[in-house]
C-alpha cells in the first residue's frame, strides 16, 4: 500500500501540477495585483514523524498577519482574492511541490502549525504523526477543522485504520465536489 501511495502522490501531483498550471499562473497575478507582497508564502508546519518543514500556500492574507490556526485569524486578515481562493481551495495548488518533494501526500492528515500543541499531543497518541500529512483529508470532508483538535486527531486516526486507493479518491473527489 505505501508504495502504491507513493505513486499515486508523484504522479498525481506531478499531473495535477501541469494540468493547473494555467490556473496557478492567474491566481499569482490576481494575489499580486490584489495587495501588496508575495504570491506564494511558505509556513513551517508538522509533518510526517514530528518533523517540521515549509508547507507552500499561495497567500491569502495581508503581509504582516501573525501565523495563527485560520480559524483563530483575524476576519478581515484575508485579502478579496484571498476569500475566492480560500472557498474553491485553490489556496493549496503550491502544496502539489511539497507532495513532489516527498513532505506530504495528496491525502492525510492535514498538517498543522507548530503551536498547536494540543492537537499535536492528541495526533502523537493516536499514532497519527507517523503519516505524511495531506493536501486534504478526511476530516476535511466532514467539515471537522482545527478548532476541536480531539475530534481531528480522532478522525485522522480512523482515516489510517482505513486508508485503501478507494478512499484516497473517494476524499479527493469530495474535497473538489464538496458544497460549502
Amino acid at each position: 500500500m505505501k508504495a502504491a501511495k507513493k505513486i499515486f502522490d508523484i504522479a498525481g501531483a506531478a499531473l495535477l501540477l501541469v494540468a493547473t498550471s494555467p490556473v496557478l499562473a492567474l491566481t499569482l497575478l490576481a494575489v499580486r495585483a490584489s495587495s501588496p507582497g508575495p504570491a506564494i508564502f511558505s509556513q513551517v508546519r508538522v509533518g510526517r514523524d514530528g518533523r517540521l518543514f515549509r508547507c507552500y500556500k499561495l497567500r491569502t492574507m495581508y503581509v504582516g498577519t501573525p501565523s495563527l490556526p485560520s480559524h483563530e485569524a483575524p476576519v478581515d486578515s484575508v485579502t478579496s482574492v484571498g476569500k475566492v481562493l480560500r472557498k474553491f481551495k485553490l489556496d493549496e495548488l503550491p502544496q502539489f511541490w511539497n507532495v513532489l518533494k516527498g513532505e506530504m501526500s495528496l491525502v492525510g492528515p492535514r498538517p498543522c502549525l507548530p503551536t498547536q500543541t494540543e492537537l499535536i499531543e492528541c495526533r502523537r497518541r493516536l499514532g497519527v504523526l507517523a503519516a505524511l500529512p495531506g493536501i486534504t483529508g478526511l476530516a476535511q470532508i466532514r467539515g471537522i477543522d482545527m478548532s476541536n483538535p480531539e475530534l481531528l486527531a480522532e478522525t485522522d486516526a480512523a482515516y489510517l485504520r482505513t486508508a485503501s486507493f478507494w478512499l484516497d479518491f473517494r476524499i479527493l473527489f469530495g474535497t473538489l465536489y464538496r458544497r460549502p
